[in-house]
C-alpha cells in the first residue's frame, strides 16, 4: 500500500484526482459502447479538418462515403469539419447511418451538421475515441490529413502487424498526396529492415471510390462466411 509523508499533500491530491478520473474514463467507454453497438457494419473515414469544399479531396470523400453507404455500411468519422464533414455528408446522401466521434479541441467547434443526432458523440480522451473507431469498423479509409490522420493510420497498421486485431481493409485515397511518404517507407524503413515486404499488403492506395467500396464489401462478406462456417 502506498505510504505518504504528512507533508506530501501535493502527491495526495494528484493520486485522488487520478483515481476519480477513472470514473470519467469508464463513463465515456460506456456511452460509446451503448451508442455504437446499434450502428451495424461500419467503415471509419479519416482526413483533415482543414480542407474545404473547394478541395478535390473533399469531394472525393463525399463520393467514397456515398459508395460505401450504398453497400449497407454506416460511416464513422471524427465528427469535425473538412474531410470528416464530407464523409458524413456522403453517408446521408445515400441514406446511410452517419456517425461522428467528436473530441474537445481548442480549434474545432461543434460536430458537423451531417451526423445523425443519435450517433453524435463527444469525447474528452483521444484513446477512448480510438477504441470506438477500430472496435466497430469493418474497414478504414484515409484521405489526405495531418498528424491526427497519420496517427490513426499507423496505429491501425501497428495493431494488424502485431496481430492485436484481425486484418481488415485499409485504403488510402489521393495517390499524389501519399506517394512520397510511401516511397520513403520503402526506401528507408524497408531498406533498413525495420519493416518487412509483406507489411505493404496491409494497405492499398487508390483514387477509385467503387474499388474501395467493393473491396470492403468483399472482405466483410468473406469474413462473415468464415465466422458462420
Amino acid at each position: 500500500m502506498i505510504q505518504y509523508d504528512d507533508n506530501d499533500e501535493y502527491d495526495k491530491k494528484i493520486f485522488t484526482h487520478d483515481s476519480w478520473r477513472v470514473f470519467r474514463i469508464v463513463s465515456e467507454f460506456v456511452d460509446g459502447f451503448e451508442t455504437m453497438t446499434n450502428l451495424g457494419p461500419s467503415v471509419s473515414i479519416f482526413g483533415s479538418a482543414r480542407l474545404t469544399e473547394d478541395s478535390l479531396y473533399y469531394n472525393l470523400a463525399i463520393d467514397v462515403a456515398r459508395q460505401i453507404a450504398l453497400k449497407g455500411f454506416a460511416i464513422i468519422t471524427g465528427g469535425g469539419p473538412g474531410i470528416m464533414e464530407a464523409a458524413n455528408k456522403g453517408a446521408l446522401e445515400a441514406n446511410g447511418p452517419s456517425c461522428g466521434l467528436a473530441i474537445d479541441l481548442p480549434f474545432e467547434s461543434e460536430p458537423n451538421r451531417f451526423i445523425n443526432p443519435k450517433y453524435r458523440l463527444k469525447f474528452r480522451y483521444f484513446f477512448i475515441r480510438k477504441v470506438m473507431f477500430i472496435r466497430y469498423a469493418q474497414g478504414y479509409v484515409f484521405l489526405p490529413g495531418g498528424f491526427g490522420t497519420l496517427d490513426e493510420l499507423f496505429e491501425a497498421l501497428t495493431l494488424i502487424q502485431t496481430k492485436k486485431i484481425k486484418p481488415f481493409p485499409i485504403y488510402l485515397m489521393g495517390k499524389e498526396y501519399w506517394c512520397e511518404m510511401f516511397k520513403w517507407i520503402e526506401n528507408t524503413m524497408l531498406s533498413h529492415g525495420c519493416i518487412s515486404p509483406k507489411d505493404f499488403d496491409m494497405f492499398q492506395i487508390t483514387d477509385d471510390p467503387e474499388e474501395v467500396a467493393n473491396g470492403i464489401e468483399r472482405h466483410y462478406q468473406r469474413d462473415r462466411a468464415t465466422r458462420n462456417f
